[in-house]
């Protein structure tokens, strides 16, 4: 049982990562403003996918116990 709920968490954190990578948001951090000298877009980018891969991580070695 606990392996499909991994399952399920992973497909949806696919998801989420589809939806935050996808024009409509990226289109609100493409903007001129550079905090710390760095395009507001690639900070937003960074940060979801560190994101993502901190969740993934976190599903993936909560379901391998």
């Amino acid at each position: 049982m606990r392996k499909g709920l991994a399952g399920q968490r992973l497909v949806a954190v696919f998801i989420a990562g589809v939806l935050l990578l996808n024009f409509p948001l990226l289109s609100l951090f493409d903007r001129p403003e550079r905090p710390f000298g760095i395009p507001l877009l690639h900070i937003y980018l960074f940060a979801v996918w560190f994101g993502l891969v901190l969740v993934i991580a976190w599903i993936v070695e909560r379901g391998a116990r």
